[in-house]
């Protein structure tokens, strides 16, 4: 049995169906020469692809 890495566990959530979501990248800073719509677009959680959320499921969960 693996550990879980706390690193990912910080980044990613899991629904209760099962997919897993990630915030948007490059919402941290430079942000005043972005427009209002990508910002406003930044703040959602956004689904894995399936084979990118089959690879990170053995590290996030015992």
């Amino acid at each position: 049995m693996n550990k879980t890495r706390k690193a990912l566990v910080k980044r990613f959530k899991i629904t209760k169906n099962g997919k897993i979501l990630r915030r948007m990248t490059g919402q941290n800073h430079y942000r005043s020469k972005k427009t209002g719509e990508r910002k406003r677009k930044g703040r959602k959680w956004i689904a894995l692809s399936k084979t990118e959320a089959k690879h990170l499921k053995k590290y996030l969960t015992k």
